[in-house]
């Protein structure tokens, strides 16, 4: 049997612990199916004295994570400290530039360096894996760089980000608006105090980032990606999408168009009846679609203690095996920035319009967006007070360059009483 693999752990939070556990739980499994043991000789921390709850006696202790990183009984640096800068960043380069393979659950700070980083790990034939920072459990990165290797992947969308996922299947089951929901989860632990980077879509456009350049061969671009966050959602919007067929979910989509890569991740109308439609909770869901295979839907689990764990104990057992995939699929050297899309793919919409209640104000509106090539596929006008006339409109598929004229239009307008709502309508 060949030598041990010796691992450096950086960071023993939630996840940190998580892969002590497996490693001790399941030793024996796993060097079966390594044909080589597992085994975690150094650790590193902020806090020795802390009780997490599994034993570490049997490891040695770094208080800087660099130093961990530099050690010549480690084979690969698992980092699970985070932070875009600062400790991990240095630890992993530290461990890239002495040959040692790494690891990360990390998905900030490979959305704005994992370029350099995956050239780091290539000029010092060392690997750099990451499928825990992308969708928690879900195996989507291996999917995408060996079992859909030979398809040219055309769209990749999901929900990325079980907090938002939660907050918004709850505002639809519940009633309740997004204040009291978001409240819910922070006192249940799927949001932190400050859930800016989850609401405000920046955590689920750090993985998009990360799943498009994987997918379509270009290099990381998180600044490309159009975020849009949930905290403008209301409850009437959702209350009538659900009437219309549509659940409302936020959407990561990367597509390659005729003039350039488009990513998004802004909230989407998608059909109730899809599974990306019926899923909820804080259950995370990834669909590609390829030329030859179609289209694959895996979900499950997109953090916690086990799922995160589970992910970087897959990409240790490919290290383990010998098997060394560049981190994006293809040599970094290869990798080249993708033009953006200008406008991106056409969509429909959904509306929502708060009109002055008097006559000709709906006539007003629709003769807009028709001087604006914006067709309406149907509409709908609820209960309304004297002063305003609220209408909800489905238009047929749009250039989302020609609405957001339309809307700024109608805004400026006298029959407009709120800024226009506009959701797309993802086609699944």
């Amino acid at each position: 049997m060949a030598d041990p693999i010796r691992i450096a752990l950086a960071g023993l939070g939630t996840v940190g612990t998580g892969v002590v556990k497996m490693v001790q739980t399941h030793a024996q499994m796993l060097t079966a199916r390594a044909g080589r043991a597992i085994e975690i000789t150094a650790v590193s921390a902020r806090s020795r004295s802390k009780d997490r709850g599994v034993d570490l006696s049997g490891y040695v202790w770094e208080d800087d994570p660099v130093a961990l990183a530099r050690r010549d009984d480690v084979d690969i640096l698992i980092e699970v400290m985070g932070g875009e800068d600062g400790p991990a960043k240095a630890a992993v380069e530290t461990a890239l530039k002495n040959g040692k393979h790494v690891i990360t659950a990390n998905k900030a700070m490979l959305a704005h360096h994992g370029q350099a980083l995956a050239e780091l790990a290539e000029a010092n034939g060392a690997a750099l894996r990451f499928e825990a920072a992308v969708a928690g459990g879900i195996p989507c990165v291996k999917a995408l760089t060996e079992g859909l290797a030979g398809n040219q992947i055309t769209r990749v969308m999901g929900v990325m980000n079980g907090t938002c996922n939660y907050i918004l299947t709850q505002m639809e089951d519940t009633g309740a608006d997004y204040a009291d929901v978001l409240k819910d989860a922070q006192e249940l632990g799927y949001a932190e105090a400050d859930p800016a980077f989850d609401v405000g879509g920046i955590d689920a456009a750090h993985k998009l980032a990360l799943l498009s350049a994987t997918a379509f061969g270009t290099r990381v671009d998180f600044a490309g990606v159009k975020t849009e966050g949930i905290d403008k959602i209301t409850l009437t919007d959702i209350q009538h999408a659900a009437h219309m067929g549509y659940a409302v979910k936020l959407l990561g989509v990367a597509r390659m168009n005729e003039d350039g890569l488009e990513q998004r991740m802004q909230p989407c109308l998608v059909p109730h009846s899809s599974p990306l439609g019926q899923l909820d909770g804080v259950t995370n869901m990834v669909v590609f679609e390829g030329d030859f295979v179609g289209q694959c839907v895996f979900s499950g689990p997109g953090a916690g203690e086990g799922a995160t764990a589970s992910a970087i104990m897959g990409d240790v057992m490919d290290i383990a095996r010998g098997l060394n995939i560049p981190a994006f699929g293809v040599p970094a050297t290869d990798l080249e920035a993708a033009d953006l899309s200008a406008s991106g793919a056409t969509a429909a919409y959904y509306l929502r319009l708060t009109l002055a209640d008097r006559p000709g104000t709906f006539a007003e509106a629709a003769r807009i967006l028709g001087e604006h090539d914006i067709s309406i596929d149907r509409m709908r006008q609820y209960d309304h007070a004297a002063v305003e006339a609220p209408v909800t409109i489905v238009t047929h598929a749009a250039v989302p360059e020609h609405l957001h004229r339309a809307l700024a239009a109608i805004d400026a307008s006298e029959v407009s009483l709120a800024t226009p709502v506009a959701l797309r309508i993802e086609a699944l």
